[in-house]
């Protein structure tokens, strides 16, 4: 039995690297999302000074990797038999639980998982221990060092509300001071901002490299024999001020003399810096488990005893970590930085929260985020009413963004979602925040303070402006809702697992295989979701010229008639086999077409603001066409919903002649569609007269079948829903036809006012 220890081990060294994985894929938003939003140095160069920052940080990541050890539970209450299950229930849910926030692109705390599991595991195993001995359960408190894991739990949730407050103030300071024309303030202006800058984020770096390495703790003569730590502990104030100096004085020599962007350096000092920390505050959430487990492993091999009989008390004394596999964690955590899909995914959420310009809403508001809108709105009003107006129209002016003429704004993608005042902001701010923390050697979770630093910014950017603010409301509390759950899943599930494995060891194999599945098919649905471009997702007219937006817009009608084509027949296909399971689908996808159709429209001001002088006649036509798309997914909506609802609440089964004149409709309908997409995927607008002479003809088909069902309900019709829905499908299906006919006359006449079949073509 002692052989299934050191299968576990291996387990447990392939859990790592895994979890070193997942890990970085999701907080790689602590150190990049400045950077990248604000475009300031190139992507191959960010990637590698972060790579360097993390290099640097997971070699000077030793000190904290006693919290996994010690941290949360009194390892000598616990024998080597029971610590591993710990550990290994823990790394189990840990990985798990990363790969699911990083599959939907959600920012979450490794610090507060790591915390939570380990919590949760060691309280199941305490739990199971008292009820095999018959104690009381009060006597949980031996085995939870309860002081270290509420300083650790409440140090974490005072971060969020701290970071948010300090983030937002120290951003309307420097906005008030430097404004969004802050390039073309007087030189000492930048100078002295980047001396209060770099001194924070260098001091961060001694606060995170210097005292994590062994010199640390040498003395030194010139220093007056203390050591680097005590020294920098001693005089702080002297080391701030002599440093803030410094950097003064050179980032004056830099812009005055050597010309450079000093908030481009702060941005690459800062980016540095943050990924240092994230690998030595963070690695211990990754290795920090497998790291103490195989330290425990090899303390009760030399030990002799069987496994249930040695107390882990050894766990209690510091152990250094060897170098040589805080030096291997690092290179698989830069490798992960360079190749992961999935880190893109979760640092896009971020970013576009804190977007100072229009970006496409994920979120929905809900209750809370309109509450919370109202609520500054209100203390916004009542400030502003008591300060002069001459204050606040100076202060006003300060916060208005710069005006790109048209000529040369550049493309969508390439615009930077913030300016490099915020992005060096939210690097100072983190830096400060985290530095006092790791003085502290508390684990603070850096995702927690680095992503409310930079809410807290773009609210006092007005980048939540009346506009977005109940939607970025809401992705913020999204995300704190997430990270909520995580430690209650986390605690949950590590119990849970610790709980399974107690009962038998058999269960890691089963759970581990489990675990693989999982995480094989999140990374294979990954790479098909990345690798795969929706060829029928409706896109924003971009154009400026009429032409232009013909040309494009003609890709979304196409795109709308396939798929209302498809929804339409499934509908009819759902009635038919009363097969709910498709109806339900289909629903699902008449919500996505119509949320397209949405956002179409959201984005006409956008639209019409791009236009050319001369094209101004488009938006007119274009507007319509929005209407007509909409009144098309509204039908469809219906006719979809109506279908489900027949269905889904058991009611009779459509009548033999009602589904074979559903079906002939259908088959007309589809005829029709066909060519009508045919029409726009080819830009072939001469043959749209074809389409619509063969209006009349389908409404008169619809015509006759309404007749026909009048006559069977005054004869031997039974079911009045099965009357009511089957008069509602082919009513909608007349005004589907109707809008139909409608945009492709729209079109028709466009082409005949203006554009020849062989301009279009060659468009």
């Amino acid at each position: 039995m002692d052989t299934i220890y050191l299968l576990m081990i291996v387990a447990l060294a392939v859990l790592a690297i895994a979890d070193l994985v997942v890990g970085v894929s999701n907080d790689a938003v602590n150190f990049l999302n400045s950077a990248i939003g604000s475009k300031a140095i190139s992507f191959k160069n960010l990637m590698i000074v972060a790579s360097l920052g993390i290099a640097v940080g997971a070699v000077f990541s030793s000190g904290m990797m006693e919290v996994a050890r010690k941290g949360i539970f009194n390892p000598g209450e616990f024998m080597f038999n029971e610590i591993m299950i710990i550990f290994m229930a823990v790394m189990i849910t840990d990985i798990l639980l990363l790969d699911y926030f990083n599959t939907v692109g959600m920012p979450t705390s490794t610090t507060v998982s790591i915390v939570f599991e380990l919590l949760g595991a060691a309280v199941a195993m305490a739990l199971i221990k008292i009820g095999v001995a018959g104690g009381d359960f009060s006597e949980i408190v031996n085995y939870i060092n309860t002081s270290k894991a509420t300083q650790i739990i409440f140090g974490i949730l005072l971060s969020v509300v701290v970071a948010f407050s300090v983030g937002a103030a120290v951003q309307w300071v420097s906005r008030l001071l430097l404004s969004y024309d802050f390039e073309k303030k007087s030189k000492w202006v930048g100078a002295v901002f980047g001396g209060i800058a770099l001194t924070a984020i260098t001091y961060f770096i001694l606060m995170k490299g210097i005292k994590g390495t062994p010199y640390a703790k040498v003395s030194f003569d010139i220093i007056g024999g203390s050591t680097i730590k005590d020294f920098m502990e001693n005089y702080v104030l002297a080391i701030v001020a002599v440093a803030s100096v410094f950097w003064s004085l050179l980032s004056y020599l830099l812009v005055h003399v050597f010309k450079i962007n000093i908030y481009k350096l702060i941005i690459l000092i800062g980016t540095f810096a943050l990924a240092l920390a994230f690998a030595g505050n963070d690695l211990v959430n990754f290795i920090g488990v497998p790291i103490a487990a195989w330290q425990s492993y090899g303390a009760w091999v030399e030990s002799g005893l069987a496994a249930n009989e040695f107390s882990m008390g050894v766990l209690a004394s510091k152990v250094p970590t060897p170098s040589l596999l805080l030096f291997v964690a690092g290179m698989i955590m830069v490798v992960t930085l360079w190749f992961s899909s999935k880190a893109k995914r979760v640092v896009k959420t971020e970013i576009d929260l804190s977007s100072q310009s229009e970006t496409k809403e994920r979120f929905e508001p809900n209750f809370l985020s309109r509450m919370f809108v109202r609520v500054g709105i209100k203390a916004s009003q009542y400030t502003n009413a008591l300060i002069p107006n001459t204050v606040l129209k100076k202060i006003d002016k300060q916060f208005e963004p710069i005006k790109v003429q048209k000529n040369t704004e550049v493309a969508e993608a390439d615009k930077p979602a913030f300016d490099m005042v915020r992005a060096a902001v939210n690097l100072m701010v983190a830096s400060v925040l985290i530095s006092i923390a790791t003085s502290y050697k508390l684990p603070l979770s850096t995702t927690y303070v680095t992503f409310m630093v930079a809410m807290g910014t773009s609210l006092a950017d007005k980048a939540w402006g009346t506009e977005s603010a109940v939607y970025r409301v809401a992705g913020v509390l999204n995300v704190i809702a997430g990270w909520f759950f995580t430690a209650i899943i986390a605690f949950t599930a590590a119990a849970t697992i610790a709980y399974l494995i107690n009962i038998s060891e058999l269960m890691i194999a089963v759970l581990l295989f489990v675990a693989l599945i999982i995480l094989v098919k999140n990374s294979m649905s990954g790479k098909k979701k990345n690798g795969q471009v929706d060829e029928e997702e409706l896109r924003n007219a971009e154009s400026s010229s009429i032409q232009g937006v013909i040309q494009e817009s003609t890709k979304n009608v196409a795109n709308v008639v396939k798929r209302g084509q498809r929804i339409y027949s499934n509908a009819i296909e759902g009635l038919a086999k009363q097969d709910l399971s498709l109806l339900k689908k289909n629903k699902r996808q008449i919500v996505k077409l119509s949320k397209e159709v949405n956002d179409l429209r959201d984005h006409v001001f956008y639209f019409i603001k791009n236009l050319d002088e001369s094209s101004l006649g488009a938006s007119n036509f274009y507007i319509s066409l929005l209407g007509d798309l909409q009144d098309v997914t509204q039908s469809l909506e219906y006719i979809s919903k109506v279908s489900f609802k027949h269905v889904n609440n058991n009611h009779k089964k459509l009548k033999y002649n009602q589904i074979q004149e559903l079906k002939e409709i259908d088959n007309e309908l589809n005829s029709l569609l066909s060519e009508i997409r045919d029409i726009f995927s080819q830009n072939e607008f001469s043959r749209i007269v074809g389409v619509l002479s063969k209006k009349q003809s389908l409404f008169d088909a619809i015509s006759s079948k309404i007749e026909a069902q009048v006559a069977r309900t005054r004869s031997d019709e039974s079911s009045p829903k099965n009357t009511t829905l089957y008069f509602s499908l082919l009513l909608e299906s007349k005004d589907l036809i109707n809008t139909m006919m409608s945009f492709s006359e729209l079109y028709h006449k466009e082409y005949d006012a203006s554009i020849e079949p062989a301009t279009i073509k060659e468009d």
